[in-house]
């Protein structure tokens, strides 16, 4: 690891993409709407707001809503980050349990309004997602049609790699270096730290997801590997994959995940587990560095399903619609058809 990390071309699904074009010209080219797991009661302790931002990122506004309502940060509750240069919907939560609402009407600035206000008994969380939806323009684009519509169709019918999007890892890959730094004792704010373990985890994550596409076994399994249910974040270790296991892969209703590394002992075995550990050795500065900080080990699925893909060409305009699950990037559908 050195100071100037330059993140590798972690393997491509579906061939290189040929296809070029530029994304976020405008805010409106990146439309992203959260679709809460769960309908909000209308009564409780805490305010739900669903808030419409463009150009601002979700802590700033989290900031401005407890300076606004006279509460602390921790009062405040979201459920995912979203990009600031974009036009974005997502939900916060205000803790406020008694005593005079503020006048919502007045938070409104540029930069963001308030679309619906409610009521619930719990603080949001992150994660309580069922989905993202994105509406995504592509501009000046230009490559083989044939060959990119053959791409989204593939992905429209077996997902895509679930890898941390670029914007995890900062500029030129500065939150793995910063992470490290950390690690050698560099002095970093609660705020930062969590940003650069979680890079530093995210990065050990893609280069095993590589590896398993290159193998050609990132979607298919292997003996040894942990599979995680679709839609859920239940998993099972399984020594020798059946019938039964791999019906279920073709079908896109169980996935082989990937070790997020910290505490305790792999569950993979076998040619899964060589995958990881071979990373892991690599890069075993941060591994310890990870240990040293207490991360607790877990999964994530390699791979992603892709719903209500649909795509319009018009001269050299792509437009994408598309749902994803929450802590999956809509960077990782953009990578398998366009090149930056």
């Amino acid at each position: 690891m050195c100071e100037n990390l330059t993140l590798p071309i972690w393997a491509h699904a579906y061939d290189s993409p040929i296809g070029k074009g530029i994304i976020r010209t405008l805010p409106e080219d990146f439309i992203v709407e959260e679709t809460l797991a769960f309908e909000p009661s209308g009564s409780g302790e805490h305010i739900f707001l669903q808030i419409q931002k463009t150009g601002e990122n979700t802590e700033y506004v989290a900031r401005q809503l407890a300076r606004f309502a006279n509460v602390r940060q921790r009062d405040i509750g979201f459920a995912g980050m979203k990009d600031r240069h974009a036009i974005t919907t997502q939900w916060f939560s205000v803790w406020l349990p008694k005593g005079d609402e503020p006048n919502w009407q007045n938070f409104e600035a540029d930069g963001f309004k308030i679309l619906s206000i409610t009521r619930h008994a719990r603080k949001l969380k992150r994660g309580a997602l069922a989905n993202n939806r994105f509406e995504l323009t592509i501009r000046e684009w230009h490559g083989d049609k044939t060959k990119t519509i053959e791409q989204l169709t593939a992905i429209k019918n077996h997902g895509v790699p679930n890898y941390y999007g670029s914007q995890r890892f900062g500029n030129g890959g500065q939150n793995v270096v910063k992470a490290l730094a950390m690690f050698e004792g560099a002095k970093i704010g609660r705020e930062q730290r969590s940003l650069y373990l979680s890079a530093a985890r995210s990065f050990l994550f893609n280069h095993i997801l590589s590896g398993r596409i290159e193998h050609e076994s990132w979607a298919t399994g292997l003996n040894g590997d942990v599979f995680m249910i679709d839609g859920s974040h239940s998993c099972f270790s399984c020594e020798t994959m059946d019938d039964d296991i791999r019906e279920r892969l073709a079908q896109n209703t169980l996935h082989p995940t990937g070790a997020l590394f910290g505490k305790g002992e792999l569950r993979s075995t076998a040619l899964a587990r060589e995958f990881e550990q071979n990373v892991f050795e690599k890069y075993n500065e941060l591994t310890k560095g990870l240990i040293a900080f207490g991360l607790e080990s877990d999964h994530r699925a390699l791979r992603v399903n892709v719903s209500n893909l649909m795509w319009e060409f018009d001269g050299d305009i792509l437009k994408l619609k598309f749902n994803l699950p929450a802590g999956s990037y809509a960077t990782s559908v953009l990578r398998e058809i366009i090149t930056d």
